[in-house]
């Protein structure tokens, strides 16, 4: 994309109502996906975590958090029921928790592979690790990686996430793109200190990067941490970014969240008329899912992960879409040939 078209897009979206850009951003993802909607099965396999942020609800220094970890059997079983009911992608993520060392994934990765013969994407949401444990859990069939850069301001960075900077978590999505992953990362609308400025940023640093997958979702602030009391991210601000990233990166893959489902009834089909084309249906059980609260008030938290699928189906019809059971590749960088040896 020239350094023209990306000023024309900036100028559409600072000229446009919240309306115009999301129908603009709609009409693009239909162009490159048609109708369809991609399904993720996202396992939130552990809610340990030693980072400290001061926005995220399981940071180790809440003593408030139940605290679970997953065995391999468990996640396993999770698989294997999002298999059954035809999923063909999925999401392992937890918090920064060494517990599961580079071995013990590799064992995990490995075992979900076989489960569904080599025809599941496999994504792994784990934090920043070393680039050599990147390679290994590629090399033994890892296919894609998420990592959220969560604000581009280098300063709000090193400050909300407790010290740990921009530069590092940047230098960790590089090493990630060299391996050769399905590159996946986004932000968070509303933080407190955010403007305007920093969120267009946030949408160009993502084009920078050239992602194959964004998930952009509102900031919901948690009672349990520092900054319980701000105010959060609006609806209105996630469709505006979601459609600027969609029109600046045409074929990534991404996602309605659950956040925006949990700040809005409705949050994440206005999503999906904004650009998004993914959902990640919640395939933890239900015992460990309502302790990996991130923020408050998080959607589905007594769901099974099969009720959870059913009420996408509807709510996907409902906007004249369709769920697809595909693996949903980027069409954007796509698989590549990694790079690590």
């Amino acid at each position: 994309m020239s350094k023209q078209e990306i000023e024309e897009i900036l100028a559409f979206y600072h000229n446009s109502s919240t309306q115009d850009l999301a129908r603009r951003a709609d009409t693009v993802c239909r162009m490159n996906y048609g109708n369809a909607v991609y399904l993720r099965g996202l396992i939130e396999f552990s809610n340990h975590c030693h980072s400290d942020c001061l926005y995220c609800g399981i940071r180790k220094s809440n003593d408030k958090v139940v605290r679970y970890r997953m065995s391999k059997e468990e996640i396993l079983d999770a698989v294997r029921m999002g298999k059954d009911c035809g999923l063909k992608s999925f999401v392992l993520q937890s918090g920064e928790d060494s517990f599961y060392t580079c071995d013990l994934l590799c064992d995990i990765i490995q075992a979900i592979k076989e489960i569904t013969q080599g025809q599941a994407a496999v994504t792994l949401s784990c934090g920043i690790r070393s680039k050599q444990q990147y390679a290994q859990w590629k090399a033994v069939g890892a296919d894609r990686y998420l990592m959220r850069f969560e604000t581009s301001d280098p300063d709000l960075h090193e400050r909300l996430r407790h010290g740990i900077s921009l530069k590092r978590r940047l230098q960790a999505l590089e090493d990630l793109k060299e391996c050769g992953y399905e590159l996946g990362s986004g932000y968070m609308v509303g933080l407190p200190g955010e403007t305007e400025e920093m969120r267009v940023n946030n949408a160009l640093l993502c084009h920078k990067l050239q992602l194959d997958m964004v998930g952009i979702g509102p900031f919901i602030p948690n009672q349990d941490t520092p900054l319980a009391g701000q105010g959060g991210g609006s609806i209105e601000m996630t469709i505006r970014a979601v459609s600027l990233v969609r029109l600046l990166l045409p074929k990534a893959n991404i996602p309605a969240t659950t956040a925006a489902g949990s700040i809005d009834p409705q949050g994440r089909e206005k999503i999906l008329q904004a650009g998004a084309n993914v959902l990640m249906p919640n395939i933890t059980p239900v015992l460990q899912k309502k302790n990996y609260l991130l923020y408050p008030d998080k959607i589905c938290l007594d769901e099974d992960g099969l009720k959870c699928l059913n009420c996408l189906k509807y709510r996907v019809l409902s906007i004249n879409k369709s769920i697809s059971l595909e693996r949903g590749d980027s069409l954007g960088i796509g698989m590549k040939n990694g790079l690590c040896e």
